[in-house]
């Protein structure tokens, strides 16, 4: 059980760390992906990476897992 905690923080770290070093990537992709997507939607503010995640659920209809997988395929 403790291996597996591990490992979910350590995914959701690395997932927090991606996400901070390629937004400015992602960010005209995920406009263009989702176009009535407004910027205050996919606003992101350091430190508020959960936050950012479950608005971007809400707002895509993806789970966290896919909403990750597809960010990782943007490069």
């Amino acid at each position: 059980m403790l291996a597996r905690d591990f490992y979910l923080l350590l995914k959701q770290f690395m997932d927090k760390l991606e996400i901070k070093g390629n937004w400015n990537k992602w960010k005209g992709k995920i406009k263009q992906a989702y176009g009535d997507l407004t910027d205050d939607d996919i606003k992101y503010e350091e430190g508020k990476d959960e936050e950012w995640l479950g608005r971007m659920q809400k707002k895509t209809g993806k789970t966290r897992d896919d909403l990750v997988k597809w960010l990782k395929s943007l490069g």
